[in-house]
């Protein structure tokens, strides 16, 4: 049996505590507005969420702070006629109506703010985690000829894959996770029908055998051995990031500049930390070098440098990705390596500040 979640357990019996709350407050709450149904005033609340706040991209980690843009958008709305956050906007006058009515009483201010409460309660997992912008909603990896992609919301539209922009901010999983790709699965590219995995271990078999194998690193393999022992070992595998292997640079563009040897991206902060294997023998190693002269060795030398310190430097400035470099030293010792790799797996966390006197006028 599935152990309960003790967060959402908690969540959920606070907001069974508020409902109780306002249907002892209703009937003077009616009484003091002159509302007599409680789903209108409800609505009167609930319905400019959207207007006060951006929903679509505010990332919101408490009631407190919900409670705040949401009294902060009230604030600009009422002074700037027409303003919205990105819902319907509403006149400053009816704005004013319903503010007066909100402030009626000492009991009507009592509801307004508990219900404000509960609405963060039931969209928890919707408002506080970090939405990806449109070009980071999806990741395309693998080599030419053999790449999939990893999309939030995937449809099949005219012949090509793209995200459903709207419904990504209520996609039921943790974005970049094991239990993302078994919810929306791998695409292909002019292929209609997604790749699906019924269960965590169909996926890391095809992550081992289909996504790893190709890229021919003893390395690349050994990690992703790892990877799917400790995926296995979690007690909630479905929460544990994707190890994404072969990155590309230029999305699904058929031609690729460069691949990324591995990729991680925290399913809260969206942090991306790539890790590139760098092994002397297939990045660093010169042939042919009898007939050269030491400068010209040299150059060459300098060459390779420089072109993986631009593949990363190219990778941070386009994807915002920073990479870690294991070179033969590290490589030697594998677990170790692994080890290191394992701390970016177990997500992240983040505060904002609230604005308190606003939420003052209310108490």
């Amino acid at each position: 049996m599935a152990k309960r979640d003790p967060n959402k357990t908690a969540r959920n019996k606070r907001d069974a505590d508020i409902t109780g709350e306002l249907k002892v407050l209703w009937p003077v709450v009616s009484a003091n507005t002159g509302i007599a149904d409680q789903q209108s005033f409800n609505a009167l609340i609930g319905g400019k969420a959207a207007t006060f706040i951006d929903l679509k991209n505010a990332v919101i980690k408490s009631a407190d702070e919900y409670i705040s843009l949401y009294l902060s958008g009230f604030k600009k709305a009422r002074e700037k006629d027409g303003w919205s956050a990105g819902g319907t906007p509403f006149s400053a006058d009816t704005l004013d109506k319903n503010f007066a009515t909100l402030t009626k009483s000492k009991a009507v201010k009592k509801y307004f703010l508990l219900f404000l409460q509960r609405s963060f309660l039931r969209h928890y997992d919707e408002l506080v985690r970090e939405r990806p912008s449109t070009a980071d909603a999806e990741v395309w990896i693998g080599q030419n000829n053999n790449d999939y992609g990893i999309l939030i919301t995937p449809r099949y539209k005219n012949g090509e894959w793209e995200n459903d922009q709207s419904e990504i901010r209520h996609f039921p999983k943790l974005y970049w996770t094991i239990g993302h790709v078994l919810s929306s699965g791998l695409v292909v590219q002019k292929d209609p029908e997604p790749l699906i995995f019924a269960t965590v271990d169909d996926y890391l078999q095809f992550f081992m055998k289909v996504l790893v194998r190709p890229s021919g690193s003893t390395y690349e393999r050994e990690i992703a051995k790892r990877y799917c022992d400790y995926v296995k070992a979690q007690e909630k595998p479905e929460d544990v990031p994707l190890l994404i292997p072969e990155f590309r640079y230029n999305g699904k563009d058929k031609k690729h500049k460069y691949r990324l040897d591995l990729c991680i991206i925290d399913p809260v902060t969206l942090r991306k930390v790539g890790i590139e294997l760098s092994p002397w023998s297939t990045h660093g190693l010169l042939k042919g070098t009898a007939g050269k002269t030491q400068k010209q060795i040299n150059e060459e030398a300098l060459a390779n440098f420089e072109k993986e310190a631009t593949k990363m430097r190219e990778y941070f400035q386009k994807h915002r990705i920073t990479t870690l470099i294991y070179t033969d030293t590290r490589l030697a010792a594998i677990d170790e390596v692994f080890g290191e790799i394992a701390v970016y797996l177990g997500g992240g966390d983040q505060v904002s500040q609230l604005e308190f006197d606003l939420i003052s006028e209310f108490l």
